[in-house]
Parts: C-alpha cells; structure tokens; sequence
C-alpha cells in the first residue's frame, strides 16, 4: 500500500530430527539447521523488520552442560545482526582449529546455537514499542528443564486487562502489563502446575527425583497445558514454544487469524508463517505443505513425535483476507491467483469511470507490492477489449478491410511503470509546508508516457488506509504528467473499522473511509446520529464483551459505498490538482470471490471474529468522539 504501515510478525520453527552428524556428513555442515533458520527468517523480513531473535534447545544434555542459548535484535537490519553474533563463534573456530566445525559433539558439548530444536522470529513493533525487551523470542527460566519456557509468535489478544487480572488473581506479579508476558506467563503457570502435578504421581509411584525428571520429560501434555492457558484468549495469534527438555508447539487461533503451515519429512519438522518460505528453504512441492487448523495445535514430542491437537472449540473459521490482499508474499501460488483476481474484478468499475475509453487511458500500479494485482487488472481489460475488438469484427462484417482489421487487432490496453519509489529519499525536514514539499518527491515520475490532457491515467494499489501518502506524494506526482483525469484503484475495500489482532490500524480517525463518513454525515446534518453512536458506545463499556454490538457500522449506513469513494475522493485531491480525481474501491463481493475460503474481513465489514473486537471498536469510536489519541485496546 502506499501508506506506510506496520503489520505482523513471522515465525520460523525448525527441529533437526537426526542426530547433528547426520547433517555434516550428509550437506557438508553440521551448521545446517543454523542456515535453514537463517533461511527462513529472510524470507520472511516481509513481516517484521523491526526486530528478530533466535533462540535454540540442545536435547540431552548432562547436568551443568548449557543448554538453552537466546539472542536477539532491534539493530537496523536485525535478522543480519542476530545472525552475525551466532556466526561470530564459528567464525573463531574455523580461524583457531576449523577440524572442530566437523565435530559434531564438540559443538554440542562447546558452542551455542548447536541444537536440534530452533525458533527464530521477526517483528514490527506496532505501537512504538521496539526495545531490546519487546522483541521475542522471550524466555521463563528455571533450574528444571521441564519448566524452562522459550516463546514466540505472530499475535495480539484484545483482552490483556483481563488476563492481566487472571494473573494476580492466582498469586503472581507480571513484570508487566503486555500480551506477550501475558501470554508466557499464563503458559508457564500451567507448565508448573504440570509439573508439580507429575512430581506428586511419581513421587507416589516411588521413584526418586532424578528419575522423575525423565519421568516428567516423557509424560508432560504439552496438550492439557495449552488447553488451559488458551481458555480466555481472546485474539489472532500463531504462538510457538520451546519447553526446556525439547518439546515444542505452534498453537494457532481458534478463528484461524493468523497463519501457519508446517512440513515434515524423515529428516526435519519445520513451521512458518508463510507456505512458499517452506518451499524454498527446503524445495518442496506446495502439495506437502499443510496448515496448522485453527484451534489446533501442533505439538512436537522431544523425541521427535508429531500430533494435531484440538486446543480450544470450534470456531467459524475468520481467516485474515489482509494476508492475501498486501501482507503475505506473492509468490504463495493460491495468494499470487487471488491477487490476479483481485485486479481483474475491477474492471466494470474502471470501465464505469473511464467512459469505456480504453484507448484513451494508461494504466499503471503504485507500489510494487500492487504488480500482481495489476497483471490481473491488465489481464480483465484485455479480456474486455477482445470483447469488443470481437464485436467491431462483426459489425463490418465481409465488408471488413485488411487494414482495418490490422487496426482492430492492433488495439490493447497501454501499459506503463508510472512511478518509481526512491527508497534512498528520507524527509529530515520538520516545518510542515517544507516537509510537505520532500514527501512529495519521494516517488520519481516518468514523463512522456501520458498525452497531456488527453488520456486518463489508471493507477492500481493494494489498499488505502490513510491516504496521507497519495494526497501529499502519489496524486501530485502524478498530476505532473498532465493526465485528463486520474483514476486510483483500490484493489481492497475500504478500510472502514480498526484492527485489533496484530496490525497496525487501531485508530478510527486514521481512516479515510471514517472521515469521509463523518464528513458526509455533517453534510447531511446527522449530527445527531454521530453523538447516538457514541452514547450506545457508552452505554456498552462495561457490559459483558459478549453482549457487546458495533455500534459503528451505523455511522455508514445512511450512505452507499459509491458515495463514500467520492468524499474519498474529494478529500484526497490535492488542493492545487488540475484534473478530475477518482479513487474506486473493491467491492465485498469481489474481495470473497477473489478470496472465497479466507472470509475474515472485519477491517472492511465491522464483522469482528471475536467478542474483544466488537469492544475494540466500540472503544475506538469513543476515542475518536472525545478526541483521545491512544489504541483501543
């Protein structure tokens, strides 16, 4: 999207089911699970760039041998970083005495990071939050193996007061009120009641207390532990854990928000965030990549056993249609055909505003991220002028010239790289109207592809959030190449509500879509129907969550999505603009059938997947309404 915008996070979950001198002997390196990770990680720095962090578990380790090694990053290029540290030891290794890296014990035995279980992540910091503290994997430790705890993962819970509450109430003193401690320490709780539960059977049982801590190792349910920390969750997360003795978890919501796929074979078992990492970080088919199903976990066995297991009931299934829209790769073969449909489901619209002028129009994208959308975009128009290239054909019938049949099949729709983002440009400049002036030369141009004052030009995006990058930079720029009229396509509807599961659009005010309603509410004189919204809002603050209504929806209601788009349009055009601006949206209808089996699309509809968005924003209206600049949740 044009707007710059901070979303998700990326998890990489990877445990070496072979003994460490398998892989040297086998791919030259005892280092292999290092690389893949590594692998994994930069194919994934699409969703978090802010921060990283690996953290790795040795399996059967004596007493007194470390076991367990942690770092982690919020450096500039901080999967690079992490990376740079852990290599640095091998580095010094292969300088001093380099037949070491190809013994395999020795590493286990000397180095860190030389372990059959990996967790790497990446991050944004969504709201500001970008210490070396926030940045995961985090880590509960404790002189027991089994109750050391490593976690991860791509989430945001709606309801941490709650949690938060729920933490107290049974006798402990977070550090802090966060989701992520939340969330490691509700785990953890449920880790030691585990143990203390196996500790009193065995005991029981007479075995002594070193025999119970293999007992506890082969018997902890990784299952019961989860099913009791998830009970109050409320939110979109793809969580992965590390338990101290070598079982590990990747846990996802019960609305399957957010994504995870995994693969196994005889040598690895790998989860990630996003399907064609796995592909190719290993090279494998698409076919052998399978989704961790929402409630479920997948729960690997220190001994290397995998199982599904059902956490939390069932739920509709809400996946993120965010994900296929901008946040995923687009190389993910079903992501790359949904985009294609995305584009070509536009075309009656852009037909509708261009008059039918294909031959008068230039079409073009803006961000690189928008390309596959503008191929299917390209690819409808074709389709559409082979239609009525067909119907020109018939309508001269015998009488057609060779020339004029030439001419027909000549006609295609022109395309053009418009605009070109200069990454390297930085606005340093604080005074608004100089600041401004630099935002707006942060794409180049490039001229002499539109005839001035006669043809349309067609740009496609993603999405539209905030609009502050096409009114202050994208429409400007293009208002330079003198078009007749500009028409920017949004392959995405309007982003219309706030999101609380792990994006960063948590404000009302921040949307375009928002403004436009309120402006044309105010035209209308509904004032009276803003302040009832915020007074049923009100009312629902300290109602039961589940009882909770989106009272927001109704402040759209009085207008129909065309009428929207033009107040969007109106309030987006720059002030000096010398040519008519029109900014159209996709439809509802064509976001699902673009997108038929990942339905959640609360962002667009208000249809929130959970009791604790429907009291996000509700909250994000009062916010607004009382002109509070904070997240609502």
């Amino acid at each position: 999207m044009s707007d710059p915008i901070k979303h998700e996070c990326g998890i990489a979950l990877l445990r070496l089911k072979k003994p460490l001198q398998f892989y040297r002997e086998k791919y030259g390196t005892a280092l292999y699970g290092l690389n893949k990770l590594y692998l994994l990680m930069e194919k994934q720095h699409n969703r978090g760039q802010d921060g990283a962090g690996v953290a790795s578990i040795k399996l059967d380790r004596k007493p007194g041998q470390r076991y367990i090694s942690r770092h982690r990053s919020n450096a500039q290029r901080p999967i690079q970083d992490v990376f740079e540290y852990i290599n640095k030891r091998f580095k010094e290794i292969e300088e001093k005495a380099p037949e070491k890296l190809n013994d395999t014990e020795w590493l286990k035995d000397n180095v860190a990071f030389t372990g059959e279980l990996l967790l790497g992540h990446v991050r944004y910091g969504t709201f500001g939050k970008n210490s070396i503290e926030n940045v995961h994997p985090f880590l509960r430790q404790n002189n027991w193996k089994t109750r050391n705890l490593v976690v991860a993962g791509n989430f945001n819970l709606t309801n941490v007061d709650e949690l938060f509450g729920l933490l107290v109430s049974i006798g402990q003193h977070p550090k802090e009120k966060s989701d992520t401690v939340t969330v490691l320490e509700k785990i953890g709780h449920f880790l030691d009641e585990e143990n203390d539960k196996l500790v009193e059977k065995f005991k029981a049982d007479g075995f002594t207390k070193q025999e119970i801590t293999d007992k506890i190792a082969d018997h902890l349910d990784v299952e019961s532990i989860l099913k009791n920390a998830a009970e109050d969750w409320d939110g979109g997360y793809a969580m992965a854990g590390l338990v101290g003795h070598g079982d590990a978890f990747v846990l996802r919501d019960p609305n399957g928000i957010r994504p995870a796929f995994y693969y196994e074979d005889d040598e690895v078992i790998v989860v990630t965030s996003e399907r064609p990492v796995i592909q190719t970080a290993f090279n494998v088919k698409a076919e052998t990549i399978k989704q961790i199903e929402p409630g479920h976990a997948l729960i690997i066995k220190h001994t290397g056993e995998l199982s599904m297991k059902r956490i939390t009931p069932e739920a509709p299934r809400k996946s993120c249609s965010f994900e296929r829209i901008y946040f995923s790769r687009g190389s993910d073969q079903d992501i790359y055909r949904e985009r294609i449909a995305l584009g070509k489901n536009m075309v009656p619209s852009i037909m509708k505003t261009i008059d039918g002028d294909i031959n008068s129009s230039v079409f073009s994208f803006i961000p690189n991220t928008a390309e596959v959308a503008f191929i299917g975009m390209m690819k409808g128009l074709e389709d559409e002028l082979n239609r009525q290239k067909g119907e020109m054909i018939l309508d001269k019938g015998a009488e057609i010239t060779k020339e004029e049949l030439k001419d027909i099949l000549e006609l295609r729709p022109r395309m053009e790289k418009i605009a070109i983002k200069d990454a390297k440009l930085r606005t340093f400049i604080t005074q608004d109207d100089a600041r401004d002036d630099m935002v707006a030369h942060v794409y180049d141009i490039t001229y002499g592809t539109v005839k001035e004052k006669q043809d349309n030009l067609v740009v496609i995006d993603d999405s539209i959030v905030r609009g502050t990058t096409l009114r202050q930079s994208v429409l400007r720029i293009l208002g330079r190449l003198n078009p007749k009229k500009i028409v920017i396509v949004s392959s995405a509807p309007q982003i219309r509500f706030p999101d609380c599961y792990g994006i960063d659009m948590a404000k009302l005010g921040d949307f375009i879509a928002f403004q436009a309603a309120i402006e044309l509410n105010k035209e209308a004189g509904n004032q009276k129907l803003i302040d009832d919204v915020y007074a049923k809002c009100k009312n629902q603050e300290n109602i039961a969550k589940t009882e909770v209504k989106n009272y927001v929806k109704e402040i759209y209601a009085p207008f129909t999505a065309d009428q929207v788009s033009k107040k969007i349009s109106q309030l987006l055009t720059p002030h000096d603009a010398d040519c008519e601006i029109d900014i159209i949206f996709q439809s509802l209808e064509g976001l699902h059938e673009a997108c038929p089996n990942d339905s959640g699309d609360w962002y667009f509809s208000g249809d929130y997947p959970t009791p604790g968005g429907m009291k996000v924003v509700n909250k994000a209206f009062i916010n607004y309404y009382e002109g509070k600049d904070e997240r609502a949740y």
